[in-house]
Formats: structure tokens, C-alpha cells, sequence
């Protein structure tokens, strides 16, 4: 899937209040599911010696993919496309790179 076709079908799952006014709903989302991410690293160290099992892989893809959707929905607030930010992205890691 490209990154265009992802923020369109995810666009239509967005629900929250004063759509494309309001950066800091998905803002908020997008540090609550980061933070979920983390933990389960966190329980990964503490429970599992640092070995990632299929379960855990399968939390991590799942909380992941809710990073995801958070992002695509503050770029949408922003009026930014994912391909747009990934693009800079890798331009600004690119520059930060040939420094070195």
C-alpha cells in the first residue's frame, strides 16, 4: 500500500471533534499509542530478556499501525501529505548524513 492510499482510506475513519481544526486531538492520540509502543518494549526487556516473541511482534504491529493512523491524521490537520513528510524526511537524514 502507498502512502497516498493509506491517509485517503484512513481520512475516512477519522472521527473526533472539529475535524481538520484540531491538531491537538490526534496529537494527544499519537503520544498516547507511542507510549504503548514503548511499554510493550519496556515489558519485552523486563519479561522476555530483550527476545521479541511472535505475540509481542504482533502487539508492536498492531500498536503500530495506531501510530500510524495518528500521524496521518495530524498530517491531515496540517494539510500535509505522509509522502510529503517522508520525502523531507529522508532528505533532511540525507544532509544530516553527508555532515558526517
Amino acid at each position: 500500500m502507498k502512502f497516498e492510499e493509506y491517509q485517503s482510506e484512513a481520512k475516512q475513519t477519522a472521527l473526533y471533534p472539529r475535524r481538520l481544526q484540531n491538531l491537538e486531538y490526534p496529537t494527544l492520540g499519537l503520544a498516547g499509542e507511542a507510549g504503548e509502543v514503548a511499554n510493550i518494549v519496556k515489558k519485552i526487556q523486563r519479561d522476555f530478556g530483550g527476545e521479541i516473541t511472535d505475540e509481542t511482534r504482533l502487539k508492536l504491529k498492531d500498536e503500530l499501525g495506531d501510530v500510524l493512523w495518528y500521524i496521518s491524521a495530524c498530517a491531515d490537520e496540517l494539510g500535509l501529505t505522509l509522502a510529503e513528510i517522508a520525502e523531507f524526511n529522508v532528505e533532511k537524514l540525507a544532509k544530516r548524513h553527508s555532515r558526517k
